[in-house]
């Protein structure tokens, strides 16, 4: 079935162009997860994207016995998970997911074959549909036969091979999630009830997915004996939610989906290998020896301002536009304001989601990230300020400089303050809450003046208050990863105190503990923000000062403005990618531009895909 099932390669699998060799990583567990295995899979744009030939699945464990990767059973994994007897070197388990037929009439032999215990996950209302009954499943039309049954499912549990786990009962589905009516994965976003226009609670979305895996656990215990230890969650979308309910139904070892190397400790998620496009034994080699690579990231934030109208059928005609543009493009990821900013001032008095405590100027973040991951297929971070909102109960909330003067800072409430903190950190939380992000970008409001009234935190050194910063930051990003728990993180820095150390004690930021703090440090490539010429030379300056960082190049992305900030004027796309010429020739691996002008065309697209695109072949197609 799964209609969900473009997302899966949304999650960071595929290699994206421009990829540098990276030395050979050999991480001590990798989990792979296979789907259905046919012995007539096409080698181009198969119907299914995640079947595997059954000669492709011989030469994937020729390959790892071969190479000796050792074969792992689950209870090795639950038991090293624990703290108990560590894996082998070179460990792999292997997975397999849905519940299909050929499980048990293609896997299975082999598993039995070459000795090689798996974990197998089971979606119950997929083995028990009714005679007669059929429903899609990756380009095909499926019936009962499509499945496991029982039967077999008893019969190989009890060769002690096999381990079952729960896939869900009925949560491999989408399930409403916005008011727009876009398919969220179910067993990992809250349902919009259209009809009562309203989100359901926590408390209901935890009783919802509890009664599904307790249905899915209670069958397959009453067909094998044996109680589920594992969930792999549908989709690979999860929340800590979703885990504290399976793990108190006994399930306290989850999968996900993903290409981060597995960090084995109690009650955490496995990320998993997703096995698709029918790919060989050498190419499958290459991704587990790889996975620790960093691939070039190519960035484009975009003003949700620009797509959101009164009218809803110019919103419509805007997000169109916009969804064109990026496929046509096609960067790596979207960052993407999730806050109103209609006047320009960089201060949140809206945002685009619901929330607790801020208006909605319309719940649109939503729909266009999932738009945005699901037809232009990109990784989407949403773009939030730290510390600049105006709460409509927020008088009396203690600010940094109080209401700034034209041109200058941004109003910024004061984080040491136990209010700020729990307000901003409930937006923050209903943000993840009630969208879809696969990251969360704060903005360039976090600084700190020397001049601002810092309370508790005025004795502190400069370097103090940048860790006081960055402590907040990683406090609303745990917020967030409540709901979104491989959430990834970026932070905006000026360049200014990258280039001239001591600007920390009117910053509060810091290069070298941004690194160490973030998944990504987004430098605004900017001179006109610190009054500088806007010479060639700043910029190779700018990226020598980064490369002296021992990683930084891995962890910084060099982000450049498409508008002049002193005459608000377009800056011209030849400019823009001389500047990327220029800072990829001295070393930079990570770009992306600011902002995306989509209604006019701002930058030019078919001048600055070269040099932002991601894809293989970053040109218009050739006329045919």
């Amino acid at each position: 079935m799964r209609p969900l099932l473009s997302m899966l390669a949304l999650l960071g699998l595929a290699l994206p162009a421009f990829a540098q060799p990276a030395a050979p990583v050999r991480p001590n567990l990798i989990v792979l997860a296979y789907h259905d295995v046919r012995d007539d899979v096409g080698l181009d744009a198969d119907r299914d994207p995640d079947a595997t030939s059954t000669d492709h699945l011989v030469s994937h464990f020729d390959w790892l016995k071969a190479n000796g990767y050792n074969i792992v059973t689950f209870d090795q994994v639950k038991e090293a998970s624990q703290g108990g007897r560590p894996l082998p070197k070179d460990a792999v388990l292997l997975t397999f997911d849905d519940g299909l037929e050929s499980f048990y009439t293609r896997v299975y032999p082999l598993l039995r074959a070459y000795h090689f215990p798996a974990l197998a996950a089971v979606v119950g209302s997929w083995m028990d549909l009714p005679d007669g009954k059929r429903m899609p499943y990756n380009g095909s039309d499926c019936d009962r036969s499509c499945f496991l049954t029982w039967d077999q499912v008893s019969e190989m549990q009890k060769s002690g091979l096999i381990e079952f786990a729960s896939h869900s009962w009925a949560l491999h589905q989408g399930t409403n999630g916005n008011p727009q009516g876009n398919q969220m994965p179910a067993a990992a976003y809250l349902q919009y009830d259209a009809a009562k226009n309203r989100y359901e609670t926590e408390a209901e979305y935890a009783a919802r997915v509890r009664n599904d895996l307790s249905k899915s656990a209670d069958e397959i215990a009453a067909h094998t004996g044996v109680r589920p230890r594992a969930i792999a969650w549908p989709y690979g979308a999860f929340t800590h939610v979703g885990q504290e309910v399976a793990a108190g139904l006994g399930m306290n070892i989850s999968f996900s989906l993903g290409d981060a190397i597995p960090s084995l400790g109690s009650g955490g998620t496995i990320p998993r290998l997703l096995v698709s496009g029918n790919i060989t034994a050498n190419r499958l080699g290459w991704l587990m020896r790889h996975q620790a690579r960093v691939d070039p990231t190519r960035a484009v934030q975009v003003d949700l301002d620009y797509v959101y109208d009164p009218d809803p059928a110019q919103q419509d005609r805007n997000l169109s536009k916009l969804l064109d543009r990026i496929k046509r493009m096609h960067p790596s990821q979207v960052w993407l304001q999730a806050y109103a900013d209609p006047d320009g001032d960089g201060v949140a008095d809206a945002v685009y989601f619901a929330n607790r405590h801020l208006p909605v100027r319309s719940d649109l973040f939503s729909r266009v990230s999932w738009q945005l991951r699901t037809r232009a297929g990109v990784r989407v971070y949403a773009w939030m300020p730290v510390m600049a909102f105006r709460f409509p109960n927020g008088k009396d909330l203690p600010s940094l400089a109080g209401e700034p003067a034209p041109g200058g800072d941004h109003f910024r409430l004061a984080p040491y303050d136990a209010n700020v903190r729990k307000l901003i950190g409930d937006v923050y939380e209903d943000l993840a809450m009630h969208t879809d992000e696969a990251g969360i970008l704060f903005s360039d409001d976090a600084y700190l003046r020397d001049t601002d009234r810092l309370g508790p935190w005025a004795k502190n050194t400069p370097a103090q208050n940048t860790q006081e910063l960055i402590a907040f930051t990683q406090e609303l990003a745990g917020r967030m990863k409540k709901w979104r728990p491989q959430l990834l993180t970026a932070r905006n820095i000026f360049a200014r105190p990258i280039l001239q150390p001591n600007a920390e004690a009117w910053t509060a930021q810091s290069l070298p503990a941004f690194i160490k703090a973030y998944d990504m440090t987004a430098i605004m490539a900017m001179p006109q923000l610190d009054q500088q010429w806007d010479r060639i030379g700043w910029y190779r300056n700018l990226v020598a000062k980064v490369l002296a960082e021992p990683g930084a190049v891995d962890r910084t992305l060099f982000e450049f403005a498409t508008q002049n900030w002193r005459t608000k004027k377009p800056i011209d796309v030849g400019d823009i990618n001389d500047r990327i010429r220029a800072v990829q020739a001295a070393g930079a691996r990570h770009i992306g531009y600011y902002p995306d002008d989509f209604l006019h065309n701002h930058p030019d697209l078919e001048s600055i895909r070269p040099y932002i695109s991601a894809s293989d072949y970053p040109y218009p197609e050739p006329a045919r």
